[in-house]
């Protein structure tokens, strides 16, 4: 008797990104993304690039990383998906009287030619892309041989990627996708860079996040960060409370004030991949 097994379903990246894109458009991310903005700053001093050089920002959100490698002389480019986004970014760009170029862009399939910047970089924005290897392949393809790739990514020990973990088990990811804290694994960045990359430098640092109280943190999440926002919207209130319990037992176990106030580091890995 022959035996007969079921292919996997394929998986609909497209799909997948027309709700991902609802998800960072809802609420005002800007609001949060802001708040990161040393990151961008610490990954432009690490890089410490020539004035003058191409720059690509990936999945650049509003900014930050854009504004921190345009105020050290580079050409840069931002590029995002959510046109809300960019506006954001536009906006800090003229009140700081900043030249750069804004694209509306995918980060699996970049609108720009092959090796046509100096460095391509990104602050936790290309970590989240469904199919994560095509992205991979797409910052190398973009970035010149002898050039740089440099991001930001969440661990998935720290705050961030335990707090994804907890929204996982209350609202479901989407099949087949794997979780965006692989970027933040030497081990998976040596794998989807094979072949990509001369050398990949990894510093791990901590970015903290600072509220005058866990509920404030868990309400101004809620409000404006995406995928929290859309999380709570998709419980019902029993959901919503239970939800909020555990967001509230993650940060009572990585808060380190003492004054009633809210102190959580968040880990993260720098990158920066010499392209080769």
């Amino acid at each position: 008797m022959n035996a007969t097994t079921s292919a996997a379903p394929a998986v609909n990246f497209d799909a997948i990104k027309t709700k991902q894109n609802a998800a960072w458009a809802s609420g005002d991310y800007a609001r949060i993304g802001t708040t990161l903005q040393i990151v961008g700053e610490h990954l432009a001093e690490t890089m410490d690039l020539t004035p003058g050089a191409r720059v690509l920002d990936v999945a650049a959100g509003n900014g930050n990383a854009t504004l921190a490698f345009a105020r050290r002389g580079g050409q840069v480019t931002s590029s995002d998906y959510v046109d809300t986004l960019l506006a954001h970014g536009r906006e800090r760009a003229r009140a700081e009287g900043l030249d750069i170029a804004f694209e509306l862009a995918d980060a699996e399939n970049l609108p720009f030619g092959d090796g046509a910047y100096d460095a391509v970089v990104s602050t936790f924005g290309v970590m989240f892309t469904p199919d994560q290897q095509r992205a991979a392949s797409e910052l190398a393809r973009v970035c010149r041989s002898g050039g740089r790739i440099g991001m930001a990514n969440w661990t998935a020990g720290g705050f961030i990627g335990q707090l994804f973990k907890t929204l996982g088990g209350h609202v479901a990811p989407p099949a087949g996708v794997s979780s965006p804290a692989l970027w933040g694994s030497r081990d998976w960045l040596e794998q989807a860079f094979a072949g990509k990359a001369d050398a990949i430098a990894v510093i791990e640092r901590q970015f903290v996040f600072r509220y005058r109280s866990a509920q404030e943190f868990i309400d101004v999440f809620r409000a404006y960060y995406g995928p929290l926002h859309k999380a709570f919207l998709a419980l019902d209130p029993a959901g919503q409370e239970a939800l909020q319990a555990d967001v509230l037992a993650l940060i009572a176990r990585l808060d380190t004030a003492e004054d009633g106030s809210m102190r959580v580091p968040a880990d993260y890995l720098e990158v920066v991949i010499t392209r080769a």
